[in-house]
């Protein structure tokens, strides 16, 4: 009777823990059009302790055993230059919902990045693959043009539109995203990733079509440079 006992017990125990871990873990693997888009302002005279710190924190996320990509960007050319922009891509609504340890991340993001910068920006968008060429993630070049527009009220449906009839003639990875909140209504972003400065000035085969500048009330172009040290589940492309 005692083994029987025992051998219930190796059974059904564990049963029950993947029960209880296993809808989570699922949710965070599972691939989705959302991304998540923010942006750290370091602190004057901090940039040096908020990189050491967010490598501390980058290292939680890996003993965590975090199966998410996180991409670091410092805004090379731009009204924000130097601030830092990091992302997170190709998430189901599931997944957003079940990160790793978000108590434990909070606690350590607090610890070891919260005293050195000042929180600018969090965003949540859903990527667009008719309107784009690539995945809804960014290949990890060294370089990546970041272009945010914010329409007219009312003129999202033209836009896309627009954007539609010309998406055949994409020539390298362009990736537009919606924004779906964090923002002005109705925002942009599209992300062009590229090897080198080069290759962003001398493409200029992407531009916006004529027909949309009327919808547009505003347009921003930044340049921003890959961190692979302050990034995570990446490997640099186009070296």
């Amino acid at each position: 009777m005692k083994h029987r006992w025992l051998w219930m017990v190796g059974v059904v125990l564990p049963a029950i823990l993947v029960a209880q871990t296993a809808p989570g873990a699922e949710a965070q693997s599972e691939r989705g059009p959302f991304a998540r888009i923010a942006s750290l302002r370091p602190l004057e005279g901090q940039t040096v302790d908020f990189e050491a710190g967010y490598i501390r924190h980058l290292a939680w996320h890996q003993q965590a055993k975090d199966t998410w990509a996180w991409y670091g960007w410092s805004i090379w050319a731009g009204e924000r230059q130097r601030w830092f922009v990091y992302a997170t891509f190709g998430h189901s609504a599931a997944g957003l919902d079940s990160p790793v340890a978000p108590a434990d991340d909070e606690r350590d993001n607090v610890l070891n990045v919260a005293p050195h910068v000042e929180y600018v920006g969090n965003a949540l968008y859903e990527y667009l693959p008719g309107l784009s060429r690539g995945t809804g993630a960014p290949q990890p070049t060294a370089k990546l043009e970041f272009t945010t527009i914010d329409l007219a009220p009312g003129t999202a449906k033209a836009f896309e539109e627009a954007l539609r009839a010309g998406q055949s003639k994409l020539e390298g990875e362009t990736l537009w995203y919606r924004m779906v909140a964090g923002g002005t209504f109705p925002r942009y972003v599209r992300l062009r990733p590229r090897p080198n400065l080069s290759a962003i000035l001398n493409d200029g085969s992407e531009t916006l079509p004529d027909e949309v500048d009327h919808l547009i009330a505003k347009t921003t172009i930044e340049i921003l440079s890959l961190r692979p040290t302050m990034s995570f589940g990446l490997t640099l492309v186009g070296k």
